[in-house]
């Protein structure tokens, strides 16, 4: 069995909702989940898993929140390699940028070399109509994982 780490930031409500849809669709998938607010994410801890989801909602003009900052800037003196992630999150498409915050977090992921395994989840804000959609981003994940550490 695997063990992924989720890891979200939600203001409202609506990105940790999906984070529960998400950690859902990990358990259908025999899939053990630490989920954790990202104000309580000790960076060594991307450290102790190979599998990790981050979501956080898009702040202003495309950012992340602050609550996500000092991790985000945390991740850029990590090495990811070998770590499969999944990025999800919130937006509003009133917004020039579109949940930029995903954007913002798979260039932060690739570039410490880390494996985005799946593209990422962009709902427009809650996840009301979309929980199968969620749902799905956890398993898939899941399967993925699973297929790249299998012998």
């Amino acid at each position: 069995m695997k063990d992924v780490l989720l890891v979200y930031a939600s203001m409202s409500g609506n990105t940790e909702a999906i984070a529960d849809l998400i950690e859902e669709g990990l358990k259908e998938e025999k899939v053990n989940v630490t989920k954790i607010d990202v104000i309580d994410c000790d960076p060594d801890m991307l450290n102790a898993f190979n599998a990790i989801v981050l979501g956080a909602y898009t702040w202003g003009d495309g950012e992340l929140p602050d609550e996500f900052l000092d991790l985000y800037d945390e991740m850029a003196t990590l090495d990811l390699s070998d770590k499969q992630f999944a990025v999800f999150g919130s937006g509003d498409t009133a917004y020039e940028i579109f949940c930029g915050a995903v954007d913002l977090l798979e260039a932060m992921v690739e570039e410490r070399n880390g494996v985005v395994a799946q593209q990422g989840l962009k709902i427009e804000l809650s996840p009301d109509g979309e929980e199968e959609e969620c749902k799905e981003f956890g398993r898939q994940f899941a399967k993925t994982v699973n297929l790249k550490t299998s012998v």
